[in-house]
């Protein structure tokens, strides 16, 4: 194998591919990357069996050929050299790499031990704004269980029609739901569970930008699926990886459809309230409690903790409906507030011992649960 490419486009793929080669001691040819030049595309390919990712990269094949090596060291060396055009070619087990006045030696491992990637049938998909995606996943996947206790519950559930995604995420304490717009040529609902670790994947690779000339298709991202595996493509980038099997928790049953007080506020201002508020709740419990009085237009949020002190803040707000109050882990809360992407919240309740929904306050597809916290 002998192939040319400019530093920055090797750098820029080692760097998309290099953080799925993981720190494997049973099998170490997982901490490699396949560097692979056939068909006229220089591909860079690593997986940890559970997601795979390959780059391709632009350049010129000398020698058709393919080779792995240790995934850390090619990318530091890579990184190192000058915006020059590099050279990569495979002599016996090494890989050298000359660039300028700059020449390397890297130790390497035949191709044919690489795990192979698994192919994903590419005759149905569903396509959508690859913003609007990346956008949809920050938003909701905060809220998965970390925990493994509940398989389904460590992923991102993907529910497609045929002109919408919606992507739902829970831990059973609190629930984000986004929808989106998607094109498709396959008119069947599909319902999948994606793992959260591979969406953190695909949110680097979608965050790392296109390549230097934007390409229409960079700007959509397709999803191809398979009964076990999903494929993603971006631009110069795929992403395959396993679903999870089980059945997703019918969420829906818990969605308020209506309430006895309707709140709105400005985002900001709460958040700082309840930040405030923090300071003075109790270690372990993380409750903040939220007032609305009848007729005041306002919302008090407040704390007492018998070691740190309390506090009381009143907010302005439009308050419509019952008086009412409820009492929330502020971690929750915050991190709900701050992924809603408008200025104005609201806030929608029926009393302290059912869920408080929280939206922006012109409807953008985006909605936040919280399980109250019973006294």
């Amino acid at each position: 194998m002998k192939i040319f490419s400019l530093q920055e486009n090797l750098k820029q793929g080692l760097a998309l591919v290099g953080h799925v080669a993981g720190k494997n001691i049973n099998l170490p040819i997982l901490n490699n990357i396949l560097i692979k030049a056939d068909a006229g595309k220089i591909r860079l390919i690593a997986t940890n069996l559970e997601v795979g990712i390959v780059s391709a990269v632009r350049g010129k094949i000398e020698t058709e050929g393919s080779f792995t090596v240790n995934a850390k060291i090619i990318s530091d060396c890579v990184g190192l050299l000058p915006n020059k055009k590099v050279e990569l070619s495979q002599t016996g087990d090494d890989l050298a790499v000359g660039c300028d006045n700059y020449q390397a030696k890297i130790k390497g491992q035949s191709a044919e031990e690489f795990p192979l990637i698994p192919e994903v049938d590419r005759k149905k998909y569903f396509s959508a704004d690859a913003e609007e995606v990346k956008n949809a996943i920050s938003q909701v996947i905060f809220a998965t269980l970390l925990s493994e206790t509940r398989l389904e519950l460590s992923g991102v559930l993907f529910v497609f029609s045929a002109d919408s995604l919606t992507v739902a995420a829970t831990d059973s304490y609190r629930l984000a739901e986004k929808k989106i717009k998607v094109k498709t040529n396959n008119e069947e609902e599909k319902r999948i569970i994606v793992p959260a670790k591979t969406l953190q994947e695909l949110l680097r690779v979608l965050s790392a930008g296109p390549d230097n000339e934007v390409e229409e298709n960079d700007k959509e991202i397709r999803f191809y699926l398979s009964d076990n595996q999903i494929l993603f493509t971006h631009g110069s980038t795929e992403l395959v990886s396993r679903l999870i099997e089980g059945q997703y928790p019918d969420y829906q049953q818990i969605i308020p459809t209506a309430s006895k007080t309707t709140i709105i506020i400005d985002r900001q201002e709460l958040i700082r309230a309840v930040k405030m508020a923090s300071l003075f709740s109790k270690t372990g419990i993380n409750d903040v409690n939220l007032d609305f009085p009848l007729g005041k237009n306002q919302v008090v949020v407040s704390s007492v903790s018998g070691q740190t002190g309390e506090n009381i803040t009143n907010l302005a707000a439009k308050v419509v409906g019952e008086e009412n109050s409820i009492v929330v882990n502020y971690r929750y809360l915050l991190e709900g507030l701050s992924n809603v992407e408008q200025e104005t919240v609201k806030m929608e309740i029926i009393d302290g011992n059912t869920p408080c929904l929280i939206r922006p306050e012109r409807d953008n597809g985006y909605l936040y649960i919280i399980m109250p916290i019973k006294q």
